[in-house]
């Protein structure tokens, strides 16, 4: 299959998931709550929007910050602004196609500061590791200060679903699984001894070494204080901006805390299940509220603005990149060694 082809149907099916969950929370809608949505949009105060944008864009720089330090124990230090538009070209890249932007800000990077794509596709890795950590982190936090609130909502929306699909596959397709991925394993070992000479054996053991020295960067910081600060910073300015949305509307205004780590730890779920979260984000959103006494239609409308404001940062910052990428580069010298 072409590779256009395949990640045109990519697009579509992830995007036609989105579609599908926004049409059934939607189809059975009643006119009052149609209505009661639309006010929500039409009383919300969008001019809080803007600090939470202005959030948004820190976060991601620091997102920036953060991966540069992860390549300075390989010899390299890009420089900021390069590392900063490669994150938000490969943001743009996500809401087109899942997971493609990670492949094309290390495309980015690796074009015009010369480093070697594999040891980024590497740090990218490692740096991907701990954010996951971080939500993992946050969410077992989120159910354990709240388990009243949260986590009968954690065990039947998410641990138990997982626990029917595990239970679902019987002992035959555990089996059949580990059996065909150690068969694999055992194929490619045979076909890397057996053809270790040749020039694609030579580019594939020369690719694995590069990812592997990347994911190894984590360990051989002297800087891990930093990354430390930067990744915990990152995290809370997320915070922050679901925070600061409460207040955009009037019926989420008298939330706390608690709820801003609810809305942050399952939105973030939302986030990786569907094309740039459509849908998904919005109803994890609306169902965590309802939680804390918000009425659904309010909730809903709710996971809409965030994402909106969320989403139209990326486009914005990610086109802006696209452009700004050439122009600074023509005139800034790319030199990956010096500091900047």
């Amino acid at each position: 299959m072409p590779k256009t082809l395949k990640s045109l149907l990519k697009f579509i099916c992830f995007l036609g998931i989105g579609l599908l969950l926004i049409w059934l929370v939607t189809k059975d809608l009643t006119t009052k709550e149609q209505e009661d949505i639309k006010n929500a949009f039409r009383h919300a105060n969008y001019w809080l929007v803007i600090p939470a944008m202005a959030l948004g864009v820190a976060s991601h720089w620091l997102r920036a910050v953060r991966w540069r330090l992860l390549m300075k124990p390989l010899g390299h230090q890009p420089h900021t602004l390069n590392t900063f538009f490669a994150v938000m070209v490969g943001y743009l890249a996500n809401l087109a196609i899942p997971r493609l932007g990670e492949v094309t800000r290390c495309g980015i990077l690796a074009r015009y500061e010369k480093i070697p794509a594999d040891k980024l596709v590497g740090t990218m890795i490692a740096e991907r590791a701990v954010d996951l950590l971080c939500l993992m982190l946050l969410m077992v936090m989120t159910v354990l200060l709240q388990i009243d609130i949260v986590g009968t909502f954690f065990a039947d929306r998410i641990w138990h679903p997982i626990q029917l699909k595990l239970a679902g596959a019987g002992t035959a397709q555990w089996i059949l699984v580990i059996a065909i991925l150690l068969a694999g394993l055992l194929l490619l070992v045979l076909l890397l001894r057996r053809f270790a000479r040749t020039k694609a054996a030579i580019a594939i053991r020369t690719l694995a070494k590069g990812v592997l020295e990347g994911i190894l960067s984590i360990g051989k910081m002297k800087q891990k204080g930093w990354f430390l600060f930067h990744t915990a910073a990152i995290w809370l300015l997320y915070f922050s901006q679901i925070y600061i949305g409460f207040y955009c509307l009037q019926e989420t205004a008298g939330l706390g805390i608690k709820a801003g780590m609810s809305v942050l730890a399952f939105g973030s779920i939302g986030m990786i299940v569907t094309q740039g979260g459509i849908g998904a984000y919005q109803i994890l959103v609306q169902q965590t509220l309802v939680l804390y006494g918000i009425h659904a239609t309010i909730g809903y409308a709710f996971g809409w603005i965030i994402w909106l404001a969320q989403t139209l940062l990326v486009v914005l910052l990610g086109f802006i990149s696209l452009i700004a990428l050439p122009l600074y580069n023509k005139s800034t010298p790319t030199t990956s060694a010096a500091e900047h």
